[in-house]
């Protein structure tokens, strides 16, 4: 699997691999780097939100005009950063209530954006646990793309298609996204599946929903006509999509995958630094990708606050070069390279078929 870090030295005293991850921990607790920055999250979420209101507000002052569309784009990116929020409060990074943490999930998720703060807490966390386990990592699962020669290999008919060409239709795919994202989470609330005994979140969960999709509906209704409703729907879910894909697609794709069938057995620390790459940039970059570019720190410190995963960098990759574990980071583009070349692996046998 590719790796973009430099090489790493060997520790004159290796801790053993189940207490590799401990004296991380102490010395990132010795900096109080796991402690809540409430105050920086109140001021973000704020802004977030006046933006966001300024926009469904230029929506219905543009009125019935093409150029009403052209909001479309920078919804879908303070979308984005909505959901960034969301998936923060989902890891507890922004309260030490875990109430309050949960309200803001399903205000961010459900109310604003549409999407199940459940559905997607399960499955985020099921990736946490085991980033790129086939059996256990649903990131990693069988769907419209695979990730291993193995799924490829089952695949038959127009999905055998799809796996030969998925690299090219990486980024096109991504803009399916954000209707995707909307469905899965009305999938999950209408099943019964991971519901039981949760009669009364079930409903919050449903009534949030239908509450946002009425309100998304009856804003476009009361702004355009209906061609140009549809015009903007698509438009801003398509870049919602796109954005939010991009984010998460560079952050695994293409790094170390534990064999299900080896019997390896990792400890956290290399279970979820092997697996994980990191984005150098600076703070736009930072902003663009909501802190998920610190992959690596976030999977080791899933709860540490979004602008502390930053300042634990250093300590981390200290860490990671005297324990004798890879750390990758790479560039932007370099990422994305690196992940669409082994997408492209992935179905290299079904094109020589």
């Amino acid at each position: 699997m590719p790796q973009a870090s430099a090489a790493l030295a060997t520790p004159r005293s290796r801790p053993k691999p189940a207490d590799e991850f401990a004296p991380l921990l102490r010395e990132i607790k010795g900096q109080e780097l796991l402690a809540r920055r409430t105050g920086w999250y109140a001021a973000a979420i704020t802004v977030n939100l006046v933006i966001f209101a300024a926009l469904v507000a230029g929506v219905l002052l543009v009125g019935d005009s093409w150029w009403t569309v052209a909001l479309a784009a920078p919804l879908a990116l303070f979308s984005t950063r909505t959901a960034f929020f969301g998936h923060d409060a989902g890891h507890s990074q922004i309260a030490s209530s875990r109430r309050i943490n949960r309200l803001l999930g399903l205000f961010l998720g459900n109310l604003l954006l549409g999407m199940s703060s459940a559905w997607w807490n399960d499955k985020h966390n099921r990736h946490h646990a085991n980033p790129n386990h086939l059996d256990k990592d649903p990131d990693v699962g069988e769907g419209v793309l695979v990730w291993t020669q193995a799924q490829a290999a089952r695949r038959a008919g127009f999905n055998r298609w799809l796996t030969r060409n998925q690299a090219w239709l990486f980024f096109p795919l991504l803009l399916l996204e954000g209707i995707a994202l909307k469905v899965s989470s009305i999938q999950m609330v209408a099943s019964s599946r991971g519901w039981e005994r949760q009669g009364r979140a079930r409903a919050v969960e449903g009534l949030l929903l239908a509450a946002h999709f009425v309100a998304y509906v009856s804003l476009l209704a009361m702004a355009m006509g209906p061609g140009k409703a549809v015009v903007f729907a698509l438009v801003h879910h398509a870049l919602f999509g796109l954005h939010l894909g991009s984010v998460f697609a560079p952050n695994h794709k293409g790094m170390e995958m534990p064999d299900p069938d080896s019997g390896q057995r990792w400890g956290h620390l290399r279970r979820q630094v092997l697996t994980s790459r990191n984005v150098r940039g600076g703070p736009v970059t930072d902003w663009l990708m909501g802190g998920l570019n610190y992959q690596i720190e976030h999977h080791l410190f899933p709860s540490m606050p979004r602008p502390h995963l930053r300042l634990a960098q250093p300590a981390v990759r200290r860490y990671c070069q005297e324990a004798g574990v890879s750390y990758a980071e790479t560039g932007l583009v370099d990422s994305y390279r690196q992940a669409l070349r082994h997408m492209h692996e992935v179905g290299a046998p079904l094109r020589q078929d």
